[in-house]
């Protein structure tokens, strides 16, 4: 197939250093999915409020990206992974609040790649093929066949293609093991013949890379040594499919590995694979991943039911009740959780951003509304937002960047453009933030960096 969009990019990424260079054990680092263990914040370093990507002003470098993505970048060091589906032509993608079960029709041949970038510079490193061929499962017009972000330890990096399976590689881009689970069918369980596409991703965590499988089939969660890639165990899961990332949480002797869901709601011990605590869920297609902050585990879901926020006591055991009781399950809303966007925990606040722009900031232990406030109507917001030196940035589908200051008074910065669409949340290193658009990654930045 031709791959001269790739080739395009190596030629024009720029090799000039940009941002000051990072110790290489990962200090800093953004290791997978909204940041380590999904929190969703960085801080100890100034960044901008705002910026000019056509003009320059505080933007590090621009990097040119083949192929359509949702998955965000992630951050080790001195370097960047990201993935990408490349075909032939310019692939569909229809952004904007409306609702359509419907999937892409397209037989052509993809290549999904693994890219690695220089921090400092936005230089593309080395891009690897992880699997090329026709996708098995089709994707909904707002998604893509690389929503799935990687993981990292540092000296292993994963990707999670679904039905194209899971593929971990070195540093230096050598594959060292793959695995596939066959098809892995992510779509609308009530009409199975709509196909959405895969998005979970996986999580690195003390030598074990950690999946969540929820499909048309035979759930599962997993876990597999991330050197070697042999199972160590696997749960079955009575679930539906669902597209959230898992995530882990040490708290004492408690370790366990949290999962968003419908029909199973809950965490499994992070050793064994046996469940810990569960209940029933309220939204029928969740995505955002849970949020761990304050002694209490955050979830939320927003699609075929009541819109829930639910705050869970990190020591929960057994089945749980869906309404609050103080103990095990701390205390919940039934309006204003979230259908797309992963919740931050910054301070004493926790902010939910639902797809329609709407942001709410809640008192995290009580569950005491703060304020609720509109950042831009008639738009999409499918991307998660992220925190960093008391601001919150927030995407919008159209590529617009709503910086908030954090607190208990909502307060709008600015709003910056990134020119192009935004669905992916972005990365947060050392001062910069990496933005992924249509067919880019820009690494914003104050230029003394």
């Amino acid at each position: 197939m031709n791959t001269s969009p790739l080739l395009v990019a190596l030629a024009l990424a720029q090799a000039t250093p940009a941002l000051a260079p990072q110790t290489p054990r990962g200090e800093h680092s953004w290791p997978s999915y909204h940041g380590p263990h999904g929190r969703g914040y960085a801080d100890g370093f100034a960044t901008p409020v705002e910026w000019d990507v056509e003009g320059g002003e505080n933007i590090a470098w621009s990097t040119p990206v083949p192929g359509l993505s949702h998955s965000a970048p992630i951050i080790w060091g001195d370097r960047v992974y990201l993935t990408t589906a490349v075909k032939d032509g310019d692939a569909e993608l229809r952004v904007g609040l409306y609702g359509d079960i419907g999937s892409v029709e397209d037989d052509s041949e993809h290549q999904f790649r693994l890219l690695c970038l220089d921090r400092r510079s936005g230089a593309v490193l080395w891009s690897r093929v992880a699997w090329e061929g026709v996708p098995a499962v089709k994707r909904h017009p707002k998604g893509s066949h690389a929503a799935s972000t990687p993981a990292t330890d540092g000296e292993h990096v994963a990707v999670f293609f679904g039905s194209e399976g899971l593929h971990v590689f070195d540093t230096d881009g050598e594959r060292l093991w793959e695995k596939s689970f066959g098809v892995l069918d992510s779509g609308f369980f009530r009409m199975p013949s709509a196909q959405w596409g895969w998005a979970s991703s996986p999580v690195i965590h003390d030598g074990r890379v950690y999946v969540q499988a929820d499909h048309q089939g035979d759930s599962f969660v997993a876990a597999f040594d991330v050197s070697s890639g042999e199972q160590v165990w696997r749960t079955a899961r009575d679930e539906v499919p669902t597209w959230s990332t898992p995530t882990v949480h040490v708290s004492g002797d408690r370790r366990q590995l949290v999962l968003n869901g419908w029909k199973h709601m809950g965490s499994y011990d992070l050793d064994s694979g046996e469940p810990l605590w569960w209940l029933r869920g309220t939204g029928d297609i969740p995505v955002p991943t849970p949020v761990a902050a304050h002694g209490l585990i955050f979830l939320t879901s927003a699609h075929g039911g009541p819109a829930r926020i639910l705050a869970v006591n990190e020591h929960a055991q057994g089945e749980l009740t869906i309404e609050p009781d103080g103990e095990q399950l701390v205390w919940a809303n039934r309006r204003f959780g979230a259908y797309m966007q992963t919740p931050i925990v910054y301070g004493d606040e926790l902010y939910i951003c639902k797809d329609n722009g709407v942001l709410t900031c809640w008192d995290a232990r009580s569950g005491e509304q703060r304020y609720r406030k509109r950042l831009t109507a008639g738009v999409g917001y499918s991307a998660s937002g992220v925190a960093a030196d008391g601001k919150l940035y927030y995407p919008s589908e159209e590529g617009d960047i709503h910086v908030v200051r954090a607190g208990t008074t909502y307060e709008l910065l600015a709003v910056n453009a990134l020119g192009e669409t935004c669905m992916a949340p972005p990365a947060v290193s050392q001062g910069a933030l990496l933005f992924r658009t249509r067919s880019r990654l820009i690494a914003v930045a104050h230029k003394a960096q």
